[in-house]
């Protein structure tokens, strides 16, 4: 393409491929702002040519601006390829099959189409499994030191320390032999009721305000030769014992113990427990593994019957843990109105001396290639003064195929966030009678190119929303943006200040010098307590801000939130509010599934129209009335 293209675009530059899907140049291409497509055909197999699209345009870099200079990040990445083998064998890998003698089924035609070309090599591109994300994980996973090593033997090794690299000249960059020293600072870890330094233990303590379970019901999907009915009764005794613990006692056996199979009896069963048993709470669901009946589940009980479920997964059933039980009991206390744990309210920053409501956004989009498929934008919003308690509002997106060219690059942008965030704001007020004087919103999965173009918009979506319940209503709004995926990592420049087996930074490290933008707000925060590999801190924007925090309150505000996060005992990487929205968009896309038995995946996406009907989306994800105003994605 470079070749073809070398007297009318290109010209003497030099450019760079990312391994990936993108060419860069240093300098600007002759083309217009809005960028230019461009045909390349490539030769393909069989002597048949493979026509591509290239697009042009400008776009954000790793190399950025920092304190007194730009900086680079360098890093070692990973992603999932094919491994060499025979063909037969990546079959039966890809389709479960143990023993290709024993296969009863013939495979059809896709399934032969499917594994005839050699794929030896090749980037996998498709989503891949929860069992292949942790074999890869396990793979990469270096420790800190380790990468810190890895990274400067790279650097050395390919010539970009002095070396006469025509790339490196092309682009004016320069690589010091050395990683550049920083200066941070390890915040002080909040008091809870259970405190700790980035993990703490529940034993012998109780929660904050737990719930009394006294009706609730088990359902077991997993075949009663896997799990005996003593070992039921034996789980639900060490359920029952742990929740007494904590402080959130369940009371008594449960008015219901069967066995069932598969998705189709879960609507069924539950609608039969929700009319038999009056005031029924809870109901704990036991799964074989990775099945269908865990979609279903989730959308009988958030959508149409507004019934809190637990699932739990049969192998911590028959080999049950104290830790595991008091996770589970963490999550259905939150579930069912309970309060895990609070800050201690003289450590807590002044932003609490005020109503202030915590918001956390997040969109969601289907895997690479599915362009069918809609995004889901998820809000969440702290509904006391704690904050503790969350609740969630969700809608469907535009498709990506909807879509022009110039609406893809602000597809981030939450479409219907005025509403969104007038639902949250009328909620907390019922909850607490107060009107929030501050809104805190931390928004998750936006890139560095697209910050302009989703902040704006949606800073004004929140101002519309406050106008439109009382004209003169105008809190103070600060805008964060939360980044994960970045290649910044922090190393301990002293041996002795490592923390844990991987040797990371000890959690609450916090740097806002040196590698941050010279003018803008921003800063980096590790919260959580590196358990595998090397940690990544979180990156946080701060484009907007009424309430004029300085650094030190939205840094320690932000690790405080880090420790409210109710699904564990640890704190986490990303503040509360934007892992809660997190998780509800995830949740809304198992609620646009319907029950698929020979899916490998068990689900396909519902609605008419191939699941593109907005009317049979936006109602697929509507939560239930009984369940709306509770932190049923806990």
């Amino acid at each position: 393409m470079v070749r073809h293209f070398k007297v009318t675009i290109f010209g003497d530059r030099l450019p760079v491929y990312d391994g990936k899907t993108s060419l860069y140049t240093a300098s600007p291409l002759p083309v217009a702002a809005s960028g230019v497509d461009l045909d390349v055909t490539l030769p393909g197999e069989g002597g048949k040519d493979r026509p591509f699209k290239v697009t042009i345009r400008f776009v954000s870099l790793s190399v950025r601006p920092a304190m007194w200079k730009m900086m680079l990040n360098i890093d070692v990445s990973a992603t999932a390829f094919y491994k060499a083998q025979p063909v037969i064998q990546f079959m039966c890998e890809v389709l479960d099959i143990h023993n290709i003698d024993e296969q009863p089924r013939p495979l059809t035609d896709s399934h032969r189409v499917k594994f005839t070309k050699e794929i030896k090599g090749q980037r996998c591109i498709k989503k891949l499994t929860d069992n292949q994300t942790s074999t890869m994980i396990k793979a990469t996973a270096r420790s800190a030191p380790d990468r810190q090593e890895e990274i400067s033997r790279l650097v050395k090794s390919n010539s970009m320390v002095g070396g006469p690299d025509p790339y490196l000249k092309e682009f004016g960059i320069v690589v010091h032999n050395d990683m550049t020293e920083v200066t941070g600072r390890v915040l002080p870890a909040p008091m809870l009721q259970y405190g700790g330094r980035g993990v703490w233990d529940m034993r012998g303590k109780q929660f904050y305000a737990g719930i009394e379970i006294k009706v609730w019901a088990v359902a077991c999907f997993a075949p009663q030769k896997q799990c005996r009915e003593d070992l039921l009764k034996s789980f639900t005794d060490q359920l029952r014992k742990i929740s007494k613990d904590a402080g959130m006692p369940i009371q008594g056996q449960p008015c219901f113990c069967k066995y069932a199979q598969g998705a189709d009896s879960v609507e069924p069963m539950f609608k039969h427990l929700k009319m038999s048993y009056v005031g029924l709470q809870l109901i704990v669901v036991i799964l074989p593994g990775k099945t269908p009946v865990y979609a279903e589940v989730k959308r009988v009980g958030d959508t149409l019957l507004g019934m809190a479920t637990q699932c739990v997964q049969v192998k911590n059933v028959v080999k049950t843990s104290p830790q595991t039980l008091s996770n589970l009991c963490l999550k259905i206390n939150a579930k069912l109105g309970g309060i895990n744990n609070v800050l201690v309210p003289h450590q807590r920053p002044s932003v609490f001396q005020q109503p202030v409501i915590f918001l956390g956004a997040d969109v969601t989009h289907p895997p690479a290639g599915d362009g069918k498929k809609p995004s889901i934008a998820a809000v969440v919003g702290s509904m006391d003064g704690h904050p503790s308690r969350y609740c969630a509002t969700v809608r469907v997106q535009t498709s990506r195929q909807d879509m022009s060219q110039e609406q893809l690059f602000s597809q981030e942008v939450i479409q219907d966030l005025t509403n969104m965030v007038r639902e949250l704001l009328i909620q907390f007020y019922k909850s607490t009678r107060f009107k929030p004087t501050r809104i805190i919103y931390y928004r998750g999965g936006v890139s560095e190119g697209q910050m302009k173009q989703v902040a704006w918009p949606e800073l004004i979506a929140i101002r519309k929303a406050c106008i439109s319940l009382e004209e003169d209503y105008r809190p103070g709004i600060t805008y964060i943006v939360v980044q994960k995926r970045h290649h910044t990592r922090l190393f301990c420049s002293d041996k002795a200040e490592r923390v844990g087996k991987s040797g990371n930074v000890p959690a609450g490290t916090t740097v806002d010098s040196t590698i941050t933008h010279p003018s803008e707000f921003d800063f980096y925060l590790c919260s959580h307590a590196g358990i595998q590999g090397t940690s990544r801190p979180s990156h946080y924007h701060v484009l907007w801000d009424d309430n004029c925090f300085t650094a030190d309150e939205l840094q320690l505000l932000t690790y405080q939130l880090c420790h409210t996060y109710v699904r564990c005992t640890r704190s986490v990487s990303i503040p509360a509010p934007a892992y809660y929205a997190r998780l509800v968009a995830f949740r809304a896309r198992y609620h646009l599934v319907d029950k698929d038995h020979d899916s490998a995946e068990g689900s396909h996406v519902s609605g008419q129209s191939n699941g593109r009907d907005p009317q049979a989306l936006a109602k697929a994800v509507q939560i239930h009335y009984d369940t709306q105003h509770t932190m049923y994605f806990a």
